[in-house]
């Protein structure tokens, strides 16, 4: 009983001091599901040079925009390894379409929740318009899910970083 009260403490006091919550939706019927601050709407769908089906989706509040792109794989990558790659590969393309002018470094090593057979990587941008971003990008071979927020003035960090790891993979 003290475990439900204290959790049900703590997360008064994150709602009351983000003002907005943190709302669970589906990003189409992908099986995958992302927490955003704000309605990212409808989740768009197209399909990459490969036809792998391409999920995307933003939104802003308080100035700071919440991004998801998420690519459902046709074909499992059964080495985490080697799912890393394309997914590092992936990011270094969105820094030509997001018009990245510099980049503080890949920081690798991440898990989503504890699970090890999902990697994710971090990292900081600029872009042209003088945007800060951080960007992080989760991988369990069967998706490869890239989340963001940006802003021209500081990112207010503790949100981003709650929106960055707040995606939910379908159970295997």
């Amino acid at each position: 009983m003290k475990k439900v009260l204290f959790i049900l403490l703590v997360q008064g006091c994150f709602n009351i001091s983000f003002g907005q919550t943190l709302k669970k939706y589906a990003i189409s019927n992908s099986g995958c599901s992302a927490y955003f601050y704000c309605d990212p709407g409808t989740f768009e769908m197209s399909y990459s040079m490969d036809s792998a089906k391409v999920y995307t989706a933003e939104c802003t509040q308080d100035g700071t925009g919440y991004g998801l792109i998420c690519i459902k794989l046709n074909e499992t990558i059964p080495e985490i390894s080697a799912a890393e790659e394309v997914l590092l590969a992936y990011l270094d393309y969105l820094k030509t379409t997001f018009k990245i002018t510099s980049s503080a470094g890949y920081g690798k090593g991440h898990r989503l929740k504890g699970k090890e057979d999902t990697h994710g990587i971090i990292d900081y941008w600029s872009d042209e318009e003088k945007n800060n971003w951080k960007v992080k990008g989760w991988t369990d071979g069967k998706f490869i899910i890239v989340l963001y927020g940006y802003n021209k003035k500081d990112l207010p960090e503790t949100k981003v970083n709650v929106f960055l790891d707040g995606i939910v993979l379908p159970d295997k």
